[in-house]
């Protein structure tokens, strides 16, 4: 029986997500099956649970239509498990759980766009060195235009994704009230478009450039129009490349935002190098091209 038909809550919306999801297993079971971890023993090791309550987890889930198993060996059959639409809708859950675990469990309750050194929160982000980018599709915008939906990982040797939290064109997007205030959050159109002066360093690298924000596409297609960023910038809209990686965000003007930070990923979608927090957004670009050449 669900918590909702417990309680006779049975017209609350709050009351009726519960009884999906009110469990602590199975929102990890999500997470990490956001995170690309597809398969029953995968997911038990990660997890640390037993056989009996992982089955349970994932039968309700499916049943729900959280998730949908997917056939990857007839003899003896056996299931990935994978997120549904109704799923997918969830990652902004987790973002928001994340984001206040790590501001008001963990920090000090400032709403902030970085972090300090050695916090939580940036040891957990230095730990994604060694894992691996899940295969998933978002919207790309450049100065042309909308585009079409990509893959976050290029087949050049090297990827390059800076997270950053949203880039506003002058007199056309207004910044949100208080933006000049959030420790962090200043300086994105000044990464960006370092990004676009140096980037025939990174071409002779074979390092493809992608900017990652929660931003939606045509509002990232005005501000690399304006800005003549030819590089694709990425719409992290729904909280799917959050999620998966479990990235640092923040919460200014009703949007999830993300915190910060840049990845260098290999063509085999291996996080290889990461930096953050990053204080100086003109200058971490310098950093990432000596990083590149240390891991070259």
């Amino acid at each position: 029986m669900r918590y909702s038909e417990l309680t006779g809550d049975t017209d609350c919306s709050i009351a009726q997500a519960l009884g999906v999801v009110g469990d602590a297993w199975t929102l990890l079971v999500v997470r990490d099956v956001a995170a690309g971890v597809h398969r029953f023993d995968a997911l038990q090791e990660r997890l640390g649970i037993s056989r009996k309550v992982l089955t349970l987890r994932l039968n309700a889930l499916v049943e729900d239509g959280v998730l949908e198993k997917r056939l990857y060996s007839p003899r003896p059959p056996r299931y990935e498990y994978h997120l549904t639409a109704s799923g997918r809708g969830l990652l902004p859950v987790l973002v928001a759980l994340q984001d206040w675990g790590s501001r008001h469990l963990l920090g000090d309750g400032t709403l902030s766009a970085t972090s300090e050194p050695g916090s939580a929160e940036a040891r957990r982000v230095h730990g994604l060195v060694g894992a691996r980018v899940p295969e998933l599709r978002l919207p790309s915008a450049r100065a042309a235009g909308v585009g079409p939906a990509v893959d976050p990982v290029s087949d050049a040797r090297w990827t390059i994704l800076y997270c950053y939290p949203g880039a506003y064109v002058p007199d056309s997007q207004a910044l949100p009230p208080g933006w000049g205030d959030i420790p962090g959050a200043r300086g994105c159109t000044l990464e960006s478009c370092t990004y676009r002066d140096r980037l025939a360093d990174f071409t002779r690298r074979d390092a493809a450039v992608y900017g990652v924000s929660t931003g939606r596409p045509d509002q990232l297609a005005e501000f690399a129009a304006h800005e003549g960023i030819q590089f694709p910038l990425l719409s992290d809209a729904e909280s799917q490349f959050a999620a998966a990686l479990r990235l640092p965000t923040f919460r200014a003007a009703g949007v999830d935002r993300l915190k910060r930070v840049t990845l260098v990923v290999d063509r085999e979608r291996t996080v290889r190098g990461v930096l953050y927090p990053l204080t100086d957004p003109a200058g971490s670009v310098d950093d990432v091209l000596a990083l590149i050449d240390s891991l070259s």
